[in-house]
C-alpha cells in the first residue's frame, strides 16, 4: 500500500438561478462539457442522445496548451436531479488508451433559495502512485505544486462558466 499525503480531493460550489433538473441535464450531457471546462473540449458517448446512466461510457477530448489527450470514462452514478459521477479509467493520445485510474469527477445538485447549488468535486484516483513521483509529474504537467491546486482553479472556472451560460439561457 502506498502512503499518500498529497491532497486527493478538491471541491467548490456555485448557486445557479435554475432548477436542479436543468442543472443536472446540462452537466450530465458530457458532450457539452467543453463549453465550460478549461481543459475538456467535448466527448463522444456510446449512446448519443440518451440520458446518462450508470455504466455509460464516453471518450473525452482534452487539451492543455499544446498537449492534447483522450480519456475513457464510465458513469458510476446518474441520479437525476441530484448526483452525477464518472470515473476516468483510461488515458492516452489518439486511439491508444491505456488502462490507468486517473480521477473521479462528481457533481451534486441541491435546491436552495435562488436556484441550485452545484458542487463539483475532483478525486485523485492515482492511489498507487507514491507521493514524490506524483508530485514531480504534477509540477511538469500543470506548472503547479500538484493536481489538487491545478484542479481547484479548473473547477472554479468551470462553475463560473456554467453559471453564466445557464442563467443567460433561462
Amino acid at each position: 500500500m502506498v502512503n499518500i499525503s498529497r491532497t486527493t480531493r478538491v471541491s467548490d460550489s456555485v448557486v445557479v438561478a435554475v432548477d436542479p433538473d436543468t442543472a443536472y441535464d446540462a452537466v450530465s450531457d458530457v458532450t457539452q462539457m467543453g463549453r465550460w471546462s478549461p481543459e475538456n473540449t467535448g466527448a463522444v458517448v456510446t449512446d448519443p442522445g440518451a440520458p446518462a446512466y450508470p455504466g455509460m461510457t464516453f471518450v473525452g477530448a482534452n487539451r492543455r496548451g499544446p498537449m492534447r489527450w483522450h480519456t475513457e470514462c464510465t458513469v458510476t452514478e446518474a441520479v437525476r436531479p441530484s448526483l452525477f459521477r464518472f470515473e476516468v479509467r483510461r488515458w492516452g493520445v489518439g486511439k491508444l488508451l491505456l488502462p490507468v485510474a486517473v480521477a473521479t469527477w462528481e457533481y451534486e445538485f441541491v435546491a436552495v433559495a435562488g436556484g441550485t447549488r452545484i458542487t463539483e468535486t475532483w478525486f485523485d484516483d492515482r492511489t498507487t502512485w507514491p507521493d514524490t513521483p506524483a508530485l514531480w509529474f504534477d509540477r511538469i504537467a500543470t506548472g503547479k505544486r500538484g493536481f489538487a491546486e491545478f484542479q481547484k482553479g479548473n473547477i472554479r472556472r468551470t462553475l463560473d462558466r456554467l453559471k453564466a451560460e445557464l442563467e443567460v439561457a433561462r
